[in-house]
């Protein structure tokens, strides 16, 4: 992928004071504090966010640095200020990103027999274990060898959202929606209007329920360490919890936005049907 069309086309601040002023406010840092941090005046600073100065490619990385800003908006201030993008955005299948493949591959595996999936920023299906494709296809009423999309042509969020989706079969819905667009808006902060996360949170936010629910949070949700989702269809019943892990200090955009997210059972009849299904092993096609 050409990495500076691509951040060209999302680029979505017309200049780089702009950008800056917006980081800045969202990190909630004052003009002072980051001047400190990145070793320069604050009268320079002031200068850079109203366009008085211009930055250096180095100066841009290090503010980059110091707000946490994701990589994806590094590139796009570095577009912003004349500069080409630092961080390269590679397709999975790039053989550079081998080692990143086999390492998810080798995570998702010791996950089994209890499912997992990995996702890129937008919540796009890129790689699944099998326990996590059975489920799919169980409370889908998909075929038992029927084959899940890695591709990214599937949205999890659309498809757990949807009312025809699992939706039907989250019995907790509503918590779990409040939950899972917080992710969506974060991204669609991040990346600024006509972005595709913005897209993405607004095609959310049509479906039947959604605003609603995403407006009324849960006041009365029991006190877990984690949001449980309950997952009931026929006379199976699920009680499951999440985690998302992220790769560490990445310096690829694509790496950096890839998140595993693992499934764990709640309680022993959750995980005894897991492990009952590992047993049965893979049915003839």
């Amino acid at each position: 992928m050409d990495t500076v069309a691509h951040a060209a086309e999302h680029q979505y601040f017309s200049d780089f004071g702009a950008a800056l002023r917006y980081w800045r406010g969202k990190r909630g840092i004052s003009q002072l504090r980051l001047a400190l941090d990145a070793g320069i005046s604050q009268r320079h600073l002031s200068f850079l966010e109203t366009g008085r100065a211009q930055p250096g490619r180095e100066l841009i990385l290090k503010l980059g640095l110091v707000l946490d800003i994701p990589l994806r908006q590094r590139n796009a201030m570095l577009l912003a200020a004349g500069f080409a993008p630092a961080y390269r955005e590679r397709s999975l299948s790039d053989p550079e990103l081998g080692a990143v493949m086999q390492a998810l591959d080798f995570m998702l595996a010791q996950q089994a027999p209890y499912p997992a999936l990995v996702v890129d920023r937008l919540w796009n299906l890129v790689m699944a274990n099998e326990p996590a494709a059975n489920m799919m296809r169980l409370f889908l009423g998909m075929p038992s060898h029927a084959p899940i999309p890695r591709d990214g042509s599937v949205n999890v969020l659309k498809l757990i959202l949807d009312p025809n989706g699992l939706r039907q079969y989250l019995v907790n819905w509503e918590d779990v929606c409040t939950d899972l667009l917080q992710w969506v808006q974060r991204e669609a902060m991040g990346d600024g209007p006509g972005s595709e996360a913005t897209a993405l949170l607004d095609e959310l936010m049509a479906l039947p329920g959604i605003a609603l629910a995403a407006s009324q949070p849960n006041l009365e949700r029991r006190a877990l360490p984690f949001l449980p989702v309950t997952l009931k269809k026929d006379d199976i019943a699920l009680n499951l919890f999440t985690t998302i892990t992220t790769l560490g200090t990445p310096h690829d955009v694509t790496v950096h936005e890839l998140r595993l997210e693992s499934f764990f059972p709640a309680d022993d009849s959750s995980r005894r049907w897991f492990q009952a299904q590992a047993e049965k092993g893979p049915k003839p096609a």
